[in-house]
């Protein structure tokens, strides 16, 4: 029996090969602004098309109705600065582009200093930090600059222009399809819509196209696999709308992919059901490969998960993380940059989410074919030399067996007896390859 972990990888696999891999791409991605909608997120959907050509990229018009929601007008950003009246830019757009409220709408205007701190915001907290703001839904405009440079604003009048444009045009996302054997679905989400910052938003990204890689390179897959690329929130809004009946019906399994980068802890954020195949195969990986975890409950959400698992949508999909998003400081800030995500920071999670996906292609339900204990000598299962170590891998070999009632599947008897899954996975081998064990 072929798994998907006795195949070969990529040249990029390896613990240094994905790291960098995902790292470098996520240095050409950081410098775009994107948002909901935009040139951005054309842009960074194109270059992710580079690695992996397949994807198709989809537009839905402004004012589209998806669900209770409507789909924005485009926001084009072209230049935003505030300038004193010496003439100099002490706030530029082109310097970070954190620095400009998203949705901004356009204006060229003199006003006083009073006037403009309606329109700037900062954090006292972190002073050093450029807060990250958005106004989708609401018309205004606004410029977000370190709280240490708002306080030496001195008292006299500004220049403010925002060369931008908020009118009719388009959302896109994309997907990919990898088809398998069956046409039952693993769903893999990830979102394209913040400016620069890279746990919060490049991370996700970049490991997804990782995996996709990955599971593009197998010859044999069991499941067909779904890779989609959104705006968050209005984004998988719009996808749910237009696929939600088929991803009803075949979607058994799913992640949803965000803050995946850093060095720090692993975290694990349950389905709103918390009792799915994707659930029991992210709580088994992590235990084994990150055994202090953090464990969130359902009402700790706050990405696509609260969409795809919403009440009358009801997707089994889970969340494997490095530190959750709103658990790190330099959340929704500047501070979020390429140092906090880290070459090993994104493939330890690569690797937490490749197992998981391997867990759920390799699971199955094992039943042993003969009555009463299996005679493993006369079918060379038996080691010829007695060791501790041969004796508790028989010991672990007749556990398993003995759970093998086509009742549990692998991962529950890996539960139960407390071993690895890929453990009692090489186990089961030999025993598939002899009819002892077969798979129903």
């Amino acid at each position: 029996m072929k798994t998907v972990i006795d195949m070969p990888d990529s040249d990029m696999s390896g613990n240094d090969g994905v790291g960098l891999f995902c790292h470098t791409l996520a240095k050409e991605l950081f410098p775009i602004c994107r948002s909901l909608t935009g040139p951005g997120v054309r842009q960074t959907l194109s270059v992710i098309k580079q690695h992996l050509p397949g994807l198709e990229i989809h537009e839905v018009p402004s004012g589209t109705r998806v669900f209770d929601w409507t789909i924005p007008d485009e926001w084009t950003i072209r230049a935003a600065h505030i300038s004193n009246q010496a003439g100099e830019r002490i706030i530029d757009f082109n310097d970070h582009n954190l620095h400009l409220v998203g949705y901004s709408v356009p204006i060229d205007q003199w006003m006083e200093l009073d006037e403009l701190n309606e329109h700037l915001y900062s954090l006292p907290e972190q002073p050093d930090a450029i807060p990250y703001i958005t106004s989708y839904y609401s018309k205004r405009w606004g410029f977000c600059l370190a709280h240490k440079q708002r306080q030496q604003l001195p008292q006299g009048r500004y220049h403010v222009v925002i060369d931008a444009d908020l009118e009719p045009g388009v959302l896109n996302y994309a997907d990919l399809i990898i088809p398998g054997k069956s046409s039952r679905e693993v769903l893999l989400s990830t979102y394209i819509c913040h400016p620069s910052m890279a746990n919060n938003e490049l991370s996700g990204p970049v490991v997804a196209t990782a995996l996709a890689m990955w599971l593009m390179q197998q010859k044999q897959l069991k499941y067909t696999y779904r890779i989609v690329f959104v705006p968050e929130t209005i984004g998988s809004i719009t996808y749910l709308s237009r696929h939600l009946q088929h991803l009803q019906e075949k979607v058994i399994a799913g992640f949803n992919l965000t803050c995946v980068g850093d060095d720090r802890n692993y975290s694990y954020l349950p389905s709103r059901d918390g009792n799915t195949l994707s659930d029991h195969a992210a709580l088994h990986v992590l235990k084994h490969i990150a055994p202090e975890f953090r464990c969130y409950s359902w009402f700790d959400r706050g990405s696509d998960e609260r969409q795809y698992c919403a009440p009358g949508v009801d997707l089994p999909i889970a969340s494997i993380m490095r530190t959750k998003y709103g658990d790190y400081p330099e959340y929704h800030t500047s501070l979020d940059d390429l140092s906090l995500v880290t070459p090993t920071g994104l493939e330890g999670a690569y690797e937490a989410i490749r197992q998981a996906i391997s867990v759920i292609e390799n699971n199955m339900r094992p039943v042993v074919s003969v009555k009463c204990e299996p005679q493993l000598g006369k079918r060379g299962l038996y080691p010829t030399l007695g060791t501790k170590e041969t004796g508790e891998q028989v010991a672990d070999m007749m556990n398993m067996i003995s759970m093998c009632d086509g009742r549990h599947s692998l991962l529950e008897i890996a539960e139960l007896t407390g071993k690895s899954f890929f453990y009692l996975l090489k186990i089961m081998q030999p025993l598939l390859a002899n009819g002892l064990i077969k798979s129903v």
